[in-house]
């Protein structure tokens, strides 16, 4: 097992990519902490992981708020003693309407960039003084394909994910000296709940459509799945990576293919 014994934080891994990542982990050896608002959801993905053999904890926790960060990272040390990953995963732009720098609101943005890059941050900040005393740790963000190659305009979200690439490079230069491993994933157009929620507004043709023309808009024809995404984090967060940091993984079937692309 790849990650035995390990025990690993993800934010919002209550669904979609979070969850493909807990129970990937999961099945390697891994006990997990959820760090989510969706208590149902958590909960539900908690159990898949105790049954799976593993220990499992759930805390509710907005990211983006300090002291909720600080009392999640304390309960889990509480339990676990110990923190050997940290998945930086939770984000997304919660039913924002604007998607344009003429009509994006301040609160909206402000909203955006603080589950999206804020919430990273805190996380980070909170839990790498506990990797630095046993000199060993690794951190995965998930960024977006959208960071670098916008598919269409949504800067509050897509500035945001830039930044947790920036986020990425910096942490890897401060930590490496520590033996704490940084990198980021940038998926491209995965099948997450943030699409399923789509076909309250979509007929069935109209949504598969959709489906067929992202899956058609990558190399391989196809939408990516939470459990790609896992596991390119599993890479990261193991030590099939160890000697890998500070860099971004595109998980996107190919897309972009422009060479300059990180």
């Amino acid at each position: 097992m790849l990650l035995l014994n390990r025990v690993a934080i993800i934010t919002g891994g209550s669904t979609g990519m979070g969850k493909g990542i807990a129970l990937k982990f999961a099945e390697e050896g891994c006990n997990i902490a959820i760090a989510d608002v969706n208590a149902n959801e958590a909960n539900k993905t908690i159990n898949e992981v105790i049954a799976k053999g593993r220990e499992g904890l759930f805390i509710k926790c907005d990211i983006t708020n300090s002291s909720e960060v600080k009392n999640m990272v304390n309960e889990v040390i509480n339990k676990f003693g110990k923190i050997d990953i940290l998945v930086n995963n939770a984000g997304g732009i919660m039913g924002v309407k604007n998607n344009s720098v003429a009509t994006i609101l301040e609160d909206e943005w402000d909203n955006v960039v603080a589950v999206n890059l804020k919430g990273a941050f805190l996380c980070s900040k909170e839990v790498v003084p506990y990797m630095k005393e046993k000199r060993d740790g690794k951190i995965v963000n998930i960024s977006s394909l959208g960071a670098v190659h916008p598919p269409a305009p949504k800067p509050h979200y897509h500035s945001a994910k830039a930044g947790i690439l920036g986020l990425t490079y910096d942490m890897a230069c401060e930590l490496g000296a520590s033996n704490i491993r940084v990198n980021a994933i940038m998926p491209g157009p995965i099948r997450t709940p943030f699409y399923d929620a789509l076909s309250k507004s979509m007929t069935e043709e109209e949504l598969e459509a959709l489906f067929q023309n992202l899956g058609n808009s990558a190399p391989l024809k196809r939408m990516g799945t939470p459990e790609d995404i896992a596991g390119a984090a599993l890479f990261l967060a193991s030590e099939l990576s160890s000697y890998v940091t500070g860099a971004v993984l595109p998980v996107s079937g190919g897309l972009p293919l422009q060479p300059n692309v990180r």
